[in-house]
């Protein structure tokens, strides 16, 4: 069951390959915008375009966007996974390494740590592909609430 509602999750997000995703579940994401680069059990890819209005006063990357696309991204990614259960955040964890500022591409690919019965680790890493910079990296421990 779980490898068939996967794949149909994954089916469904696959359709914005290369894209703007404009139509998730997730008014946040749309907010986002990001355009999806790979969509895969347990893994997502997406790239950011940085706007104005996702910039701080000393126009870069403001803090609270990253982790925004950081738990967006993450609580997509277990959305991929397949499962019939909800999950929600319980931490979010993140290291900002360097700025991005206002027309940057930045890319966030998350990835599964550690699936538990209760708790899902996941971990996403942000970066400026042009510049080959880490700019931030995240794990989120998500709990399932049935």
């Amino acid at each position: 069951m779980e490898n068939s509602l996967s794949e149909e999750r994954l089916d469904f997000l696959r359709q914005s390959l290369g894209k703007v995703i404009t139509n998730s579940p997730s008014n946040f994401m749309n907010w986002l915008a990001p355009v999806l680069l790979k969509a895969e059990h347990g893994i997502l890819i997406c790239q950011y375009t940085i706007r104005k209005e996702m910039t701080n006063p000393y126009q870069i990357l403001h803090g609270g966007v990253t982790a925004g696309i950081i738990d967006d991204l993450i609580g997509a990614t277990v959305f991929t996974m397949g499962l019939n259960q909800r999950y929600t955040t319980v931490n979010n964890y993140i290291d900002y390494f360097a700025p991005a500022k206002e027309g940057d591409e930045v890319v966030a690919e998350t990835s599964i740590v550690k699936r538990g019965k209760t708790i899902l680790n996941l971990q996403c890493e942000v970066f400026l592909p042009a510049k080959k910079r880490l700019i931030a990296k995240g794990y989120s421990n998500m709990l399932n609430i049935g």
